[in-house]
């Protein structure tokens, strides 16, 4: 395998492993980003989501469909950001593949008509993969005595 593939699959394990992020659209010259809950598909180089026909995002993503995923994993030290493009579908057959416990906060089956599919295509993305806040600090409190620079971890920009 090479570099840049591990790179790519290091990416879709991000995801799968932190699984919501912060969806960033664009509402005018304003950005507005709100919580998601991520279903990376690989093989389909696309994220899922399901949203409400109700919200804004439908109108910001057909005004403009460039959107930014950003995943965290705070405590395990573990982030992604995503550039792509996103589209809003009525696919009837994947909102029922992807109903999971998640979504009966927000609907009460996946037969309700007013959920949509928001599916995002990246087309570029960058991971930091560091070993844990721990050992981070103590890397950096080791660079700081030494004036050396702290191997934090991972970091790689990956065309998608």
């Amino acid at each position: 395998m090479t570099e840049a593939s591990d790179d790519t699959a290091r990416v879709w394990e991000l995801i799968d492993k932190i699984g919501f992020c912060m969806l960033t659209t664009q509402s005018g010259g304003v950005l507005h980003a709100r919580p998601m809950s991520a279903y990376a598909d690989r093989s389909q180089n696309a994220v899922y989501f399901l949203t409400d026909v109700a919200s804004h995002k439908d109108e910001e993503i057909a005004r403009s469909p460039n959107v930014c995923l950003a995943f965290a994993d705070s405590k395990g030290q573990k982030y992604v950001s995503i550039s792509g493009t996103a589209e809003i579908q009525n696919d009837r057959e994947k909102i029922r593949d992807l109903w999971a416990t998640p979504a009966k906060a927000w609907w009460d089956s996946a037969e309700d008509p007013t959920i949509r599919i928001l599916k995002v295509i990246p087309s570029s993305a960058e991971y930091w993969d560091s070993p844990g806040t721990v050992i981070s600090y103590i890397k950096m409190a080791a660079a700081a005595v030494s004036s050396a620079r702290p191997d934090l971890g991972d970091n790689a920009k990956v065309t998608m």
